[in-house]
């Protein structure tokens, strides 16, 4: 189940609703780097606003396959995904998106001083599911 439109109403009002998503990406040895990170879900992707000095991008940027998952164990939310860098201007519909979700966060705007912004976006390759594992 890739297609987004075809999850459970409770999952994709999860994914409005949710602050937080765990991001897990592979080091340069392979061992996993797992983070907490602020998302938007739109047009069947995650998209992630990052620096591009962070550990998540030089990660990507290596290997692209990640998995995320929302925080509720009990009901677990998972995807798997190759992660795409966006560099340069993003576009309005996903900044407006952050905006709206994060109360007037602009994920454009630099965490580290003079350091650049990046958005990940994870199309949705597979979902894992409570009871729907694929």
């Amino acid at each position: 189940m890739s297609d987004s439109e075809s999850l459970p109403v409770a999952v994709r009002d999860r994914l409005a609703l949710e602050k937080n998503v765990w991001l897990c990406t592979v080091r340069p040895d392979g061992s996993p780097h797992v983070t907490p990170v602020w998302f938007v879900f739109l047009r069947g992707s995650w998209w992630i606003g990052t620096d591009v000095s962070s550990v998540k991008v030089r990660n990507i940027e290596k290997f692209s396959r990640v998995s995320l998952a929302l925080e509720d164990g009990r009901l677990p939310v998972v995807a798997e995904g190759e992660a795409v860098l966006h560099r340069g201007s993003f576009a309005a519909e996903i900044t407006d998106a952050f905006t709206v979700k994060y109360g007037g966060w602009d994920v454009s705007a630099p965490y580290t001083p003079g350091v650049d912004r990046v958005l990940l976006e994870v199309p949705v390759r597979r979902w894992l599911l409570a009871g729907m594992a694929q």
